[in-house]
């Protein structure tokens, strides 16, 4: 377990996750080997600043020979579909590794996890390869003859690179981790150690058409890690000719097979598919915390459980630590949302079909997305109040920062003093604070220049983000539901819900504003609430939230309802509405004949129903 175990790892590398500078250079991490797996861990300068050890777990194990499940033809695929993983071995090199960094955030890519993890598998999927003597699709080989492109290979990110990332994530449902991947790829290409390149589809008039980027570090295999197309400049068929030109480079530099990934979804799947690859590895990927900081004199470390809460990883995070682009690992630990269950739901029964219906939080400080993905495995469609792909978003982003006719600003209606003391809250530094404190210049423009309701938005998610409330529980049921391949959709268009921001009372928000030193209070009652599955707690307080006005409401409930009912009595079906909203629809479907039951995710739930008498509410 020393630097040179490290590095002669990539001699033995069987996956992509064991191509240890790429790794490091993702990870921020320090490589090291126990018992022939693979792991990072926190580097030692960082946790001697103090901050707190983390350790990824690469399961899979090295091995001095080609894997069985490698090798093409029927004994390949025999492999491939043997018995379920013995973990053992693998068990006794995570408990020397766990002992040894003393880590607490702990993740883990692997065929399986250990039985003492299995609560907290946030993924699983197949690992899929391609024979490198694989042939062109019989239907693609006249056809990529004939594709007017050119094939370039290098290492050089340039600025049409960026443009066609930046083309390819503002249409495509890409979650944080992987955006972000995208949007770092020029610092990986180059990182020491590797041997990542870029293969380039360029047309006649010298646009980027498509492009992959692959690692051809591990002597033995060459991956393919991610990639675009262009719609600006399209040409059909240009993935498939990068697709030919990787398997003719990786013939040549003498690969026994190619790594393609995970499935992913159907549309990838049947693309890897078509090719000619074939799943020869289960996939699970963990995150958890361990409950107490292992260090080499604690007794009875090894028998200890996994605590009963994980970090609740986006489900892509561990494929864009192990997959592909740099991630600063000790920074993206500490970013990570704490996981709760999801209690703001309700189950809805009519004529033999059960659909659901939710209430989201714009902005919240945890993630549900365990809760969400089981709730997701029971339906086909996912269905929020309005739209929230890229293009809605900036849709209404630059409809709030429309400046206002002169007297129609929220400064407008403050005053000095009012303004001054609003500035003040919101710019002084705390000693908890999550980030630097904005500027009084950015306060004062929100104020003077941009609509009511984007003014009192803004200001209102400054302040939540101070206080490391960075999620949205709307996004992330779009992101996740798109990513799961649910049909997904919004009742309202941006016009309708545009309008109803716009008749937000000025009064209110002015009231609002004046009332900021209350924020601290309503945030943290609105949070108990809110996990609690607490409804009538969360909306009963005396601190007024501008948007909150029976106009608003009572009207949209009214849309919701006839635009929801015809799918909720269809069944398998998730509605999610913001929660304000649940008072009075919860009403109206019994009302429509729905039997309106409340979800009790855990425990917890459970006895506060019971001692409030609500399991039937």
């Amino acid at each position: 377990m020393n630097a040179l175990s490290a590095d002669s790892a990539i001699l033995r590398a069987t996956v992509p996750e064991h191509s240890v500078a790429f790794m490091e250079a993702m990870s921020g991490g320090r490589p090291f080997v126990e018992d022939g797996f693979l792991f990072f861990s926190a580097p030692e300068n960082f946790q001697g600043a103090g901050g707190e050890a983390w350790l990824t777990a690469v399961g899979y194990p090295l091995d001095d020979r080609i894997p069985a499940w490698a090798l093409p033809g029927a004994a390949g695929q025999a492999a491939a579909h043997s018995a379920p993983q013995d973990m053992s071995a693998f068990e006794t090199a995570l408990d020397k590794a766990l002992r040894r960094t003393g880590a607490r955030r702990c993740w883990l890519a692997g065929p399986a996890a250990p039985e003492r993890l299995a609560g907290f598998i946030t993924e699983r999927d197949e690992v899929y390869i391609l024979n490198v003597n694989a042939p062109v699709p019989a239907r693609l080989r006249h056809v990529l003859d004939h594709i007017p492109l050119q094939l370039r290979e290098g290492r050089e990110f340039t600025p049409a690179h960026r443009r066609l990332w930046a083309e390819f994530m503002g249409r495509a449902a890409l979650r944080p981790a992987v955006r972000e991947l995208y949007a770092r790829s020029a610092s990986v290409v180059n990182a020491p150690g590797t041997d990542l390149r870029l293969f380039d589809a360029v047309d006649g008039k010298g646009h980027l058409a498509a492009c992959l980027l692959l690692d051809f570090t591990p002597p033995r295999f060459c991956t393919y890690l991610i990639g675009a197309h262009s719609r600006m400049h399209y040409t059909p068929h240009a993935t498939d000719l990068l697709f030919r030109a990787m398997l003719e480079a990786a013939r040549r530099e003498g690969k026994a097979f190619i790594h393609l990934g995970l499935g992913v979804n159907d549309g990838i799947r049947r693309f890897k598919l078509k090719w000619g690859a074939r799943a020869v590895l289960p996939y699970v990927e963990a995150a958890w915390e361990e409950k107490r900081t292992v260090t080499r004199s604690s007794p009875g470390w090894a028998s200890r459980r996994a605590s009963g809460r994980s970090f609740g990883l986006d489900s892509d995070i561990m494929s864009a630590l192990m997959a592909g682009g740099p991630v600063n690992k000790w920074r993206f630990a500490l970013d990570q949302p704490r996981q709760r269950p999801f209690a703001m739901l309700w189950r809805l029964d009519k004529n033999g079909h059960t659909s659901w219906l939710g209430g989201t939080a714009h902005f919240f400080c945890c993630s549900f997305e365990q809760s969400l993905r089981r709730l997701f495995d029971k339906v086909d469609t996912v269905i929020l109040e309005g739209p929230l792909d890229p293009d809605s978003l900036a849709e209404v982003d630059d409809a709030g920062r429309a400046v206002p006719p002169p007297g129609e600003s929220v400064r407008d209606h403050l005053t000095d003093a009012d303004a001054a003391l609003l500035e003040q809250f919101l710019c002084r530094r705390r000693l908890l604070a999550d980030g630097p404190p904005p500027s009084a210049d950015v306060v004062r423009e929100l104020l003077g220049r941009t609509r009511p309701w984007y003014a009192f938005f803004s200001l209102w998610t400054l302040f939540l983000e101070q206080r490391g409330w960075k999620q949205s529980v709307d996004l992330e049921i779009w992101n996740l539901a798109r990513d799961m391949g649910k049909t997904v959709f919004g009742m309202e268009s941006v016009a309708e819900q545009l309008a109803s921001l716009e008749s937000a009372p000025m009064d209110r928000i002015v009231r609002f504003a004046r009332r900021c030193r209350e924020w601290d209070r309503y945030r943290r009652r609105n949070a108990a609430s809110y996990l609690a599955g607490n409804l009538e707690g969360m909306l009963g307080t005396s601190t007024e939230f501008p948007s909150r006005t029976e106009r608003i409401i009572d009207h949209r409930d009214q849309r919701f309802r006839e635009r929801m009912r015809p799918w909720l009595e269809r069944g398998n079906v998730a509605v999610f509405v913001g929660s304000a909203h649940l008072l009075n629809l919860r009403r109206m479907l019994a009302e429509d004949g729905f039997s309106v039951r409340k979800v009790l995710p855990s425990w917890r739930h459970r006895l506060a129903a019971l001692w409030n008498k609500e399991l039937l509410r």
